[in-house]
């Protein structure tokens, strides 16, 4: 009877230790950047994050792009040559890169789990054109999203 009890009693904290968290505000809108004109693209889609436990899971959807192409996405930090993030220049931060090839109709999906600790500090989500399977940037970034990961 005490074994039950004490079951039903740390149940609700248990589940509630492995809930997901959206990070604020999540879905971020994917927007069209310089480099996306000069390719003749119309990109558009959502970036998804939410935080489970340590882990920040993203989820990219991208559609008006090339079709059969690479293209690789990752967060970035704030850089310096402008107080909007997309157009900051701020350093890739590595850890998050995500690698995928679009479809035949141009749709690209995009999925990956890593440390809350690696994109605390992120301002923005940034899709490149990628030279080759490997995820070599192509060109500084055919869609962005301001990212806000701070508090999570």
């Amino acid at each position: 009877m005490k074994t039950r009890l004490l079951l039903a009693l740390s149940l609700p904290f248990a589940l509630a230790s492995c809930t997901t968290t959206m990070l604020p505000g999540s879905p971020y809108t994917l927007g069209k950047q310089p480099a996306a004109d000069a390719k003749g693209l119309n990109p558009s889609g959502t970036v998804r994050a939410s935080v489970s436990g340590d882990m920040v899971m993203t989820e990219a959807r991208v559609m008006g792009l090339a079709p059969n192409q690479y293209y690789v996405a990752h967060y970035h930090l704030q850089g310096t040559a402008s107080t909007t993030p997309c157009a900051s220049n701020g350093a890739p931060i590595l850890s998050t890169a995500m690698v995928g090839r679009t479809d035949a109709s141009g749709m690209l999906t995009l999925s990956k789990s890593v440390p809350r600790a690696d994109v605390m500090n992120a301002t923005y989500y940034n899709v490149h054109t990628a030279a080759d399977a490997t995820g070599t940037p192509a060109d500084p970034g055919v869609a962005c999203t301001a990212v806000r990961m701070m508090g999570m």
